[in-house]
């Protein structure tokens, strides 16, 4: 008998990709077997994801990787997709779209956010959900799409997030994945149960909410015309991963039961916290601020959303409009060289969650907080990964402030942890060891969480001990934290909290 491997769809923000994971004797072995870029489309309606170009990308990726596993005697167990969260689209009751999904980025959410949290009030929302206030969550989307275009809610049958979207299209049953739903603002932090009183109030429509189901659960099989559009004799299982790209990463987080630890997921955004057994919903956590998700197995993922390497991805961006073409180790290698500490900038800073402008968005920032404005791109990227660095210390802090609570190291995972000057600057900033690795951790989480619910991993330190003893993790000890810590202080002063 061949191998036994599980296909991971992994979609990101700039890109998605199909990982075939081999389990084989208690270690993991990843194949990427076909990546696809994708981009929002402005629309006359807003931001807008690609679904059919994201479809596309999908298919062809597993086609690709039944190939591979046929050539390479390996049997397929399932299949699950994981992605971004707060994103959603609704269905028919036959399962036609009812218009494209929105980005989170689109500006258009901003007004409901503002309304609501003057009336019932963040803090009533904070209480009902647990789940840190921003104008992207699903919450403020669907406030904005109500207002806007009623009839396309009232009409909805199933409201599905973006992987449970993909799922539906394999399988052609409508589920909501427990991690994914979490994300939404619209779940009870304490039950993982939708929060229907809470939507009720703010007079949204309820009809629409499916079904949760629990990480690990056999969605059903794909359906017959498209197991024969990617090669497969027999339609493969569907098996619900960790759905949202986050906490799969954090299942898959190699840490050692007996210890005291805390992560970073580091990619376009970077998501830093703790792994609870219980929400914490509390003012001083809301004020922090800090969300509770959903993990794997009942567990509590204690964190904050900060925008990460969506900094230096858009610094790229508008580089390339401008005619000057870096790769991502061009501009670190450039970083590198410059003068540190010479521009902080604070990520909190509203106008930097936008797309668009980014080099020029920074220069104001420089000039409005009397700093010396970037003139390269390596001081430009420098600014971003320090700041990144510091953001991070500053939210370790509130983390053990709310937890009363000391974390001897931080274990970065996700494609961030490739950069290795971000990762010794956080080493300095938080003055602790950093563990990094797997940057696949959100395939590997995927995939072992599948495993889960097909019975091949036990739980979700059985999934730990095999991401260990599959990956070699890289470890850095913190340098020179005293120019770290003089950094802070300005860093503090400039976010107002000195």
């Amino acid at each position: 008998m061949g191998k036994k491997g599980y296909l991971a769809i992994d979609l990101g923000a700039e890109s998605g990709r199909v990982v075939l994971g081999i389990l084989d004797e208690e270690r993991l072995e990843l194949h990427e077997i076909y990546r696809f870029g994708h981009q929002v489309l402005p629309l006359p309606s807003g931001l807008h994801w690609n679904l059919t170009g994201l479809w596309q990308g999908m298919l062809e990726g597993i086609r690709k990787a039944v190939a591979t596993a046929h050539d390479q005697n390996i049997s397929l167990a399932s299949l699950g997709v994981d992605a971004w969260g707060v994103d959603w689209a609704t269905i028919t009751p036959n399962g036609e779209l009812l218009g494209l999904p929105h980005c989170y980025r689109d500006a258009a959410h901003a007004a409901s956010f503002e309304q609501l949290m003057q009336d019932p009030g963040g803090a009533a929302i904070y209480d009902a959900t647990g789940i840190q206030l921003l104008p992207l969550n699903t919450l403020f989307q669907l406030a904005s799409r109500h207002q806007r275009e009623p009839i396309l809610l009232e009409r909805a049958h199933k409201l599905l997030f973006m992987p449970d979207l993909f799922h539906f299209l394999f399988t052609g049953r409508a589920v909501v994945e427990e991690t994914i739903a979490s994300t939404s603002q619209m779940t009870d932090a304490r039950t993982g149960k939708w929060a229907v009183d809470l939507l009720q109030q703010l007079r949204l429509p309820t009809a629409m909410l499916g079904k949760i189901i629990p990480t690990g659960t056999t969605i059903g099989p794909m359906l017959p015309e498209i197991a024969a559009e990617v090669g497969l004799v027999d339609p493969l299982p569907v098996v619900a991963p960790a759905a949202h790209d986050t906490a799969a990463a954090v299942a898959a987080v190699p840490a050692n039961q007996e210890t005291s630890w805390c992560y970073l997921s580091s990619g376009t955004w970077s998501l830093m916290g703790a792994e609870l057994e219980e929400p914490i919903i509390s003012s001083e956590a809301r004020d922090a601020p800090f969300t509770n998700e959903r993990g794997v197995g009942g567990s509590t993922r204690f964190l904050k959303n900060i925008i990460g390497l969506w900094l230096v991805q858009q610094c790229r961006q508008a580089l390339l409009r401008d005619g000057h073409e870096y790769s991502y180790t061009d501009l670190t290698e450039a970083a590198s060289e410059a003068e540190p500490f010479r521009t902080l900038l604070d990520p909190d800073h509203e106008p930097f969650m936008l797309p668009g402008g980014m080099l020029t968005k920074i220069a104001d920032y420089a000039r409005s907080s009397g700093q010396p404005v970037p003139d390269s791109p390596g001081q430009f990227v420098r600014s971003c990964l320090e700041s990144l660095a510091l953001i991070y210390r500053r939210t370790l802090e509130k983390l053990e402030q709310v937890t009363a609570r000391r974390y001897e190291h931080l274990h970065i995972v996700g494609g961030g942890g490739k950069n290795e000057l971000l990762c010794q600057m956080t080493s300095d900033a938080i003055s602790r060891q950093v563990i990094v690795g797997p940057e696949e951790a959100t395939a590997a989480g995927n995939i072992l969480t599948q495993a889960l619910g097909t019975g091949d991993v036990k739980d979700l330190w059985h999934i730990r001990r095999i991401v260990a003893a599959s990956f070699q993790p890289v470890h850095y000890q913190p340098g020179d934290v005293k120019a770290w810590d003089i950094a802070y202080d300005r860093f503090l002063k400039l976010r107002g909290e000195a």
